[in-house]
Formats: structure tokens, C-alpha cells, sequence
């Protein structure tokens, strides 16, 4: 799959998940950002996750600032349908959950309680309810 909008452009395997990429992009990074989102096995994920964290496991997402105006959100979808129950969310707003906290951290923002609450303010903006 790839699918391009306005400054977003999605890609992977399988058929794109129905969620706002684009709502959430604009709300969150803008419309001018230049937002990338690719869906990835867990093998790629786990080596981008060591060659740019130091880290040896599959994360869920992650979120690389090319500059103020582009980035790359990195997602495995293997990883997210393995944890989104832990969460007590369905799969569809757990991913929507993980596009905020990425787009999030592309705007510089580290883990806390104002993240958290950004978190949640766009999630009960674009997550339908559980």
C-alpha cells in the first residue's frame, strides 16, 4: 500500500488501517509538515530501533526529525496488534494513540505529564470510543 495526500504520504504491506493519518498530522504538526509513515515487519523495526537507539527489541513506533518541517513516523504492526490490549484500547485507537504520541515527539516533546495530556486531548478529538 501506498497512499499520498497533501504533504503525508503512507506506505507498507496489507491494506492501510482506517484512521485519521491526515486529521491527526494537520492537528498536531500542520499542514505545511512533511510527514512519511511507514509500516514495517518487526525485523526492520527491531534494526532501526538499534542502529538509532541503542536498543534491542520491536518497538511500536518511532519517530525521526529530519527538521522543523519533516519527519518519519515508523510503525510495527505486529508490535501494536501484540500490545494494544495491555492498554485497554481497541487496536484502531491504540494506533491512533501512537500517531499522536509520535507526531508529538517530532515536535520535540518528551515524555510527562504535558505529553500525557496532549495525548489525551487529541485522542478524544480522533479516537472513536472504545
Amino acid at each position: 500500500m501506498v497512499e499520498e495526500y497533501s504533504n503525508l504520504t503512507i506506505s507498507g504491506k496489507g491494506t492501510l488501517p482506517n484512521v485519521p493519518f491526515l486529521g491527526v498530522k494537520e492537528a498536531i504538526l500542520g499542514k505545511k509538515y512533511e510527514l512519511s509513515i511507514r509500516f514495517v515487519d518487526p525485523a526492520t523495526a527491531q534494526q532501526l530501533n538499534i542502529t538509532h537507539r541503542q536498543k534491542d527489541y520491536v518497538p511500536n513506533t518511532l519517530s525521526f526529525s529530519y527538521s522543523k518541517t519533516s519527519g518519519e513516523i515508523v510503525m510495527s504492526r505486529a508490535a501494536i496488534r501484540k500490545e494494544y490490549k495491555k492498554f485497554g484500547m481497541t487496536h484502531t485507537n491504540y494506533l491512533i494513540f501512537l500517531l499522536i504520541h509520535s507526531s508529538l515527539h517530532l515536535l520535540g516533546m518528551d515524555h510527562g505529564s504535558t505529553m500525557e495530556n496532549k495525548e489525551q486531548f487529541f485522542l478524544k478529538k480522533f479516537a472513536p470510543t472504545n
